[in-house]
């Protein structure tokens, strides 16, 4: 199956955590990948580190700006190569938290992303993608599509990230 998390509100990459949860209860096999995020910005990354091993990597350079494109586009296809690689080793789903934020900025490009969730999908894997801006063709391949949407948020406030809350 292929399902999507996108939109505007807080929640995608805790969606995407869930959904590996789960699926590690029913005994499936996971690997998560982070495109944009380096491995020392969050909380869940530790816990995904200590549960998954090698089968995650968060491999992004940070908060991306234009100048920064070849530095960028290099991570997101070093997770990409990763993603294969786990795929031939077999595992049942593979998680790519902000895969829709790295192809609206031309960092992932579609080809490649189609023919990953090809791949998937012809060896019956699931695959899990996340980010806003959900592409039209992404949201027709898709079996399931959730569009989380801000309805408040602390930012609009002035207020500012919290350990726990945001990262």
């Amino acid at each position: 199956m292929l399902l999507i998390y996108t939109g505007n509100g807080k929640g995608k990459t805790s969606a995407c955590v869930g959904q590996a949860i789960r699926a590690l209860g029913q005994g499936l096999t996971v690997a998560f990948g982070q495109f944009m995020k380096r491995g020392d910005q969050a909380g869940e990354q530790e816990m995904l580190a200590k549960l998954l091993g090698e089968r995650f990597l968060a491999s992004g350079a940070g908060f991306y700006r234009d100048t920064d494109f070849d530095t960028h586009r290099e991570k997101a296809t070093q997770l990409l190569c990763w993603a294969g690689e786990l795929l031939d080793r077999g595992v049942d789903m593979l998680v790519l938290d902000e895969a829709l934020y790295a192809l609206n900025h031309g960092l992932l490009m579609e080809e490649e992303l189609r023919e990953l969730i090809t791949r998937c999908k012809d060896q019956g894997r699931h695959l899990v993608l996340s980010g806003r801006g959900a592409p039209s063709w992404i949201v027709e391949l898709a079996d399931i599509v959730s569009d989380i949407t801000e309805v408040k948020h602390v930012y609009a406030q002035g207020g500012k990230a919290r350990r726990g809350i945001e990262f």
